[in-house]
């Protein structure tokens, strides 16, 4: 199941339309019109970046893992993949990566998972969906818990095991490895680059992505 379709993208950083540094334990949240596209980077390397799409006609549908899982016969993600929503509509494909394995299947680290894989004074730790939440609280009641979903995790590695189980294992992406995701129709975008402090994978050291658009 390994996936390593590495594939690099012709656009010029000069010539994007928009650019900006999302720390760790920050969020984000912005619209793609038809046609564009979203590069984002891991500018240091084994950096996580949470990421949710959705229709931005109908922001009910959102990603699905199981649609784009299934559309796919693949459970990670790379160049060509077609990122699908819950209707089974193409929302986004992958253009170009240079890392080459992205996870779909690990989740975020909410505040009870961090009790669950960690410890009970976890609790209180920043993470990634209450950074979620944050994110889509500031759109007027358009977007809700509810709309909350399975979602990619950009750059982390997590195996699964020969018994079915899941491994998050040492990354596989170095500093300014990106990957490309290009619009197929209006889509919303929304980011947690993770604040995880727990987990060995990235060296215990949550480090700022960048995100990048072009029209074309």
């Amino acid at each position: 199941m390994a996936v390593f379709n590495r594939v690099e993208s012709p656009r010029k950083v000069e010539e994007a339309i928009y650019s900006e540094i999302i720390q760790a334990g920050d969020g984000w949240m912005h619209a793609l019109k038809p046609g564009q596209v979203l590069r984002i980077v891991d500018l240091e390397g084994n950096q996580a970046a949470d990421t949710l799409f959705y229709d931005a006609e109908n922001p009910e549908d959102h990603y699905s893992a199981v649609a784009t899982i299934a559309g796919q016969s693949n459970i990670y993600l790379s160049t060509g993949s077609v990122l699908r929503a819950e209707s089974g509509k193409e929302l986004l494909r992958i253009v170009a990566d240079t890392c080459g394995r992205h996870d779909t299947v690990g989740g975020s680290c909410s505040a009870q998972s961090n009790t669950v894989r960690y410890s009970h004074d976890k609790l209180s730790m920043h993470n990634c969906r209450d950074t979620f939440m944050l994110q889509l609280a500031q759109h007027d009641g358009a977007y809700t818990k509810r709309d909350l979903a399975p979602n990619i995790n950009f750059f982390m590695n997590v195996p699964v095991t020969a018994e079915g189980g899941l491994k998050f294992d040492d990354g596989v992406s170095g500093p300014g490895c990106y990957v490309e995701v290009q619009s197929l129709g209006s889509s919303m975008v929304l980011i947690s680059n993770c604040p995880q402090l727990n987990n060995p994978c990235n060296a215990y050291n949550p480090t700022p992505i960048q995100v990048l658009i072009w029209d074309k």
